[in-house]
């Protein structure tokens, strides 16, 4: 007799030999308790997970002499021939070669037919998807409304291609990836039924290759039965599968995290000379910077890496000293330049620039530590009442000198309170800024109460205020200096000035005139400006943050 591969040989022959599908298995279980078994059923989900062995079970379940029962007893007639394949009544269909209009056309003359022995006649149609548009819809009514002793199963690995109007009419279970841990466990139990004696780390490795497919991973184990000799050996392993040890992964990753180039570039010539494909190689390290990154996370966030419990050890403590911001920076950078290495004419050169850039790239600051600089030397500036920049590193403006807060400075020149101490009082002679200050917050007051008017005095200005008077520069034409001039707005510019400064005021309107002043006041607005970019802390913050100058305004 031919050699039967481990596939097909330990294909499970029941629902509960089927592994990590208990969410399909116990659903379809109780489905056939109650005798509540759709007629048309899609199995849909990725390679190797079990989609046609489950139909098979559920055919055999369903046509089992006992039956229709929850287990098959695998001893009757139908069982055994629905196992090997020649049951009359059970037909597997390939939905890749048989995937023509002509073929569903005979399907539907054939389901008329009652069973030659069985209760149901099954039709199991593996990778329904391939199924042309034609065939799909010769199919739309037999599938609908089959005659009571047919029933449909389907399986596909691509169910978003299968048309809405058959999808509607089938009862769908989706099956998932299998997981590292179950894989291994189940290749355990084969090989001690085998006899064979394998490392776990072998195992563990032919389960990550498996990629969550049961049937990958038992192929790959009959690979390396076959091709080595007990006792088996890990690297004779590595060497069949043609795969990278983990330990190239960690000692790699070390490599760029230290930043030591020689030995990075030693371990890339180490994979090459082994023949090992270096797309891989990099496909592999993207991986386990993944990795790395979550185990940085937090042990609640370990259960995301599908790897042995050693190895998350592993990448805990080689992470342990690196901030993960710093690990977020490499796996972006991996991220990014895959293209270069996957259409590169030389993908060691590309790859060996792009760890070397990795390494040579100065990483980041955190956010936190940058605000936490910004503090720093807003402290500074403010301290020396020099020049001070906004938290977004992109503005800088300059600061009055700082006061002691017990100084009280004296001169006609500065901004008083008044008698009840809430209201400000701007002198004779006082500084522009002060007095721009004063007339921003009399426009506000204005505008609540005639935002016209308030539009009308945007441009202007105060030219003088004393104990007793206070004189507006109106900017515009002619035409808009008389409107301002009308007597009810005079009234309410009259009656904001008194209640912004708590006395009654002569109002004086004057047109704006430019002259010697101004142009005095944009020099020195300029001078100050130059001394803030000149100064040594400005620089040192465009620095740090690596920052543009955009603009200087002056408080």
């Amino acid at each position: 007799m031919s050699y039967l591969v481990l596939a097909r040989k330990y294909r499970p022959q029941t629902f509960d030999q089927v592994v990590s599908q208990v969410h399909v298995t116990q659903t379809l279980s109780n489905a056939i308790a109650s005798n509540r078994v759709a007629h048309a059923i899609l199995f849909s989900g990725p390679r190797g997970t079990g989609k046609t062995t489950v139909a098979r079970i559920l055919a055999k379940a369903m046509n089992c002499k006992q039956g229709p029962r929850p287990e098959p007893c695998n001893k009757c007639r139908a069982c055994r021939e629905i196992t090997s394949g020649s049951s009359v009544d059970v037909f597997e269909i390939d939905g890749a070669s048989n995937n023509g209009v002509e073929q569903i056309r005979e399907l539907r003359e054939n389901v008329k037919y009652m069973p030659a022995r069985s209760t149901f006649k099954i039709y199991i149609i593996d990778e329904v998807h391939m199924l042309s548009t034609p065939a799909f819809n010769a199919l739309l009514k037999t599938l609908e409304e089959p005659p009571a002793h047919v029933m449909f199963f389907f399986a596909t690995t691509e169910p978003q291609k299968i048309p809405i109007t058959i999808l509607s009419r089938c009862q769908r279970y989706d099956f998932r990836r299998i997981d590292l841990e179950a894989i291994v466990t189940h290749l355990q139990s084969l090989c001690r039924q085998e006899g064979i004696e394998i490392a776990l780390e072998s195992l563990t490795l032919i389960a990550r290759e498996a990629g969550g497919s049961m049937r990958d991973a038992l192929s790959l184990l009959d690979q390396v039965f076959t091709g080595t000799q007990e006792p088996l050996d890990h690297q004779q392993v590595l060497d069949i599968l043609g795969v990278i040890d983990r330990q190239v992964m960690f000692a790699l990753s070390e490599a760029i995290l230290a930043g030591n180039i020689a030995d990075l570039l030693a371990i890339i010539d180490d994979v090459y000379r082994q023949g090992i494909d270096l797309k891989i190689l990099y496909a592999d390290l993207i991986e386990h910077f993944r990795n790395l990154t979550v185990a940085r996370i937090g042990p609640k966030a370990v259960k995301l890496i599908d790897l042995p419990e050693h190895e998350i050890d592993s990448l805990r403590t080689q992470v342990k000293a690196f901030a993960g911001h710093h690990l977020n920076t490499i796996l972006n950078t991996l991220l990014a330049s895959e293209s270069r290495v996957r259409f590169a004419a030389y993908p060691r050169v590309a790859i060996e620039m792009i760890l070397i850039d990795i390494i040579q790239t100065k990483p980041a600051l955190p956010i936190g530590d940058l605000i936490t600089q910004l503090d720093k030397l807003r402290g500074e500036l403010l301290g020396t009442g020099g020049h001070r920049c906004s938290e977004d590193g992109a503005m800088y403006e300059m600061a009055v000198p700082a006061q002691s807060p017990t100084a009280q400075p004296t001169g006609p020149n500065v901004l008083k309170p008044d008698a009840g101490g809430a209201t400000p009082t701007v002198t004779a002679g006082a500084p522009d800024d002060d007095m721009d200050r004063t007339w921003g917050r009399l426009l506000d007051m204005i505008a609540e109460k005639n935002p016209s008017l308030a539009s009308n005095l945007a441009q202007s200005g105060l030219k003088r205020v004393t104990a007793s008077e206070i004189e507006i520069e109106v900017n515009g034409s002619e035409f808009n200096i008389n409107r301002v001039k009308r007597r009810e707005n005079l009234q309410l510019i009259t009656t904001v000035c008194r209640s912004f400064f708590g006395r009654e005021l002569a109002l004086t309107i004057t047109p704006r005139r430019t002259g010697a002043k101004s142009k005095a006041k944009k020099k020195q607005r300029n001078r100050i400006k130059q001394d803030a970019l000149n100064h040594p802390l400005i620089g040192q913050a465009i620095e740090v943050f690596n920052g543009k100058l955009i603009d200087v305004k002056l408080l």
